[in-house]
């Protein structure tokens, strides 16, 4: 890996991890004639967020550097995509582990409906985050981003809008956990470092609640990971979860078994753990654990994610949906809409953008997405409550009606707009449901 890098900067003939003080480089570039470059962006993580934007940003000839302290880290994730990111991120067969088109539905007392995709065409993506990051990573360095593996510690926020900012860094080129400090001075800034983001705390974002994921990789015999082949499973209940859902993925040569939830001390994870692995005990015999993981997921948008000339996006930014608690198409997405948006006001890097230039891509985020955040948010409101009416929301999910517009919604990620009759007819199975259910008791 390393040494692809350090090729690919030395095509573009700087060394990598030290750029050219900007005079110089400035200097330089007039005196051959060309226009010289005056914007220089830097992208704070390389998941699908920070690499959807460097590779944009990269494109349009934008001088951007992409740091990330790990480089073959994988972030534990159910790994779901939808099939229209796989379209939209060009996205080759072989990141796609599995191809799911049956997904059991499972309530608190194991009734079990069945949702199946009857598009053969059409699918759910299963990926393992070390293979999907790493391959939008790589790409983005070969089109042209100066990829950095390092741990970005501070950011010198300069006093007026031209100054650039200063972000202190300790390089691990060498290999080292200790590596090297070093600066580099950019005009604008992508916080793209995921829940935890030291971007977003150096440009005071603001705080917001948080879940944790937590999940184990589990290797099965062969016999029972063939049941898996093309099957997902979500668990609800307040054993597996209090507030969310458990689920059992499929990946290349194993299942992720894991669950969500708002509570984050480690004695209610265990036990809810404990809930998936008793309720899928069956289906898993024989299984033997490979990883175990843990990551905080944000529960909304942070109050603040444009500053100054920092913008924050994916997780840093709060993108992650209540109810489904899908996040990597929405983070790919807002990288690359963030970074699209510097493009055009940056006349493609020829002049520096404002905070209001930013703020266009808050517009047009929340402008394209605002509605499908505030319904995902008012079914988990209504249906992760409790186990009432975890049992009217599996119930309802037999409907066919229901069925579709939840694939469509989730396949092309918008919130389908269904004729009256289907809208009326969907309502009142909904509010049957939960009579039944006793779910709309106080």
């Amino acid at each position: 890996m390393l040494r692809n890098i350090a090729f690919l900067s030395k095509v573009r003939g700087r060394a990598q991890n030290q750029p050219k003080d900007r005079g110089t480089m400035l200097s330089v570039n007039v005196k051959i004639g060309r226009r010289p470059l005056t914007l220089r962006v830097a992208v704070v993580g390389s998941g699908p967020a920070g690499s959807s934007a460097a590779e944009t940003l990269a494109k349009a000839g934008i001088e951007t550097y992409l740091f990330e302290r790990k480089l073959d880290n994988a972030k534990p994730c159910g790994g779901a995509i939808p099939l229209c990111m796989v379209g939209e991120f060009d996205l080759p067969p072989e990141i796609i582990d599995r191809r799911v088109r049956k997904m059991k539905m499972i309530s608190p007392s194991n009734r079990e409906v069945d949702i199946n995709l009857v598009n053969q065409e059409e699918y759910i993506g299963m990926c393992r985050r070390e293979v999907l990051d790493g391959f939008l990573r790589n790409r983005a360095a070969k089109l042209g981003a100066n990829l950095i593996n390092a741990t970005v510690h501070k950011v010198d926020i300069p006093t007026n809008n031209t100054d650039p900012y200063t972000i202190h860094y300790v390089d691990h080129a060498d290999g080292s956990v200790q590596g090297v400090s070093k600066t580099l001075k950019v005009d604008l800034i992508i916080g793209a470092d995921g829940a935890n983001s030291r971007i977003a705390k150096e440009m005071d974002a603001g705080d917001y609640n948080y879940a944790i994921a937590f999940q184990e990789r589990i290797r099965l015999p062969q016999d029972k990971m063939a049941f898996y082949n093309d099957l997902a499973e979500m668990y609800v209940g307040d054993d597996v979860s209090t507030d969310f859902y458990a689920w059992v993925f499929p990946k290349y040569d194993h299942v992720a078994v894991g669950t969500g939830t708002m509570h984050v001390n480690k004695a209610s994870i265990k036990q809810l753990q404990a809930g998936i692995r008793a309720r899928a005990a069956k289906k898993l015999e024989g299984g033997k654990i490979i990883k175990v993981e843990a990551h905080p997921i944000p529960e909304h948008p942070r109050p603040r994610r444009v500053v100054g000339r920092i913008a924050l996006v994916g997780d840093a930014a709060g993108y992650v949906t209540k109810s489904s608690g899908e996040g990597i198409y929405f983070a790919a997405k807002s990288g690359r809409m963030c970074a699209e948006t510097i493009v055009e006001t940056s006349n493609n890097g020829s002049r520096i953008p404002t905070e209001n230039d930013l703020k266009q891509y808050i517009k047009r985020w929340d402008k394209k997405y605002g509605l499908t955040y505030k319904v995902l948010d008012i079914l988990q409101t209504v249906f992760y409550r409790s186990d009432a009416t975890r049992e009217a929301f599996v119930e309802m999910c037999a409907d066919m009606d229901v069925q579709r517009l939840t694939f469509d919604s989730y396949l092309y990620k918008t919130v389908v707009p269904a004729n009256p009759i289907t809208q009326l007819k969907i309502t009142a199975k909904t509010i049957g449901s939960l009579i039944r259910g006793n779910a709309l008791a106080p």
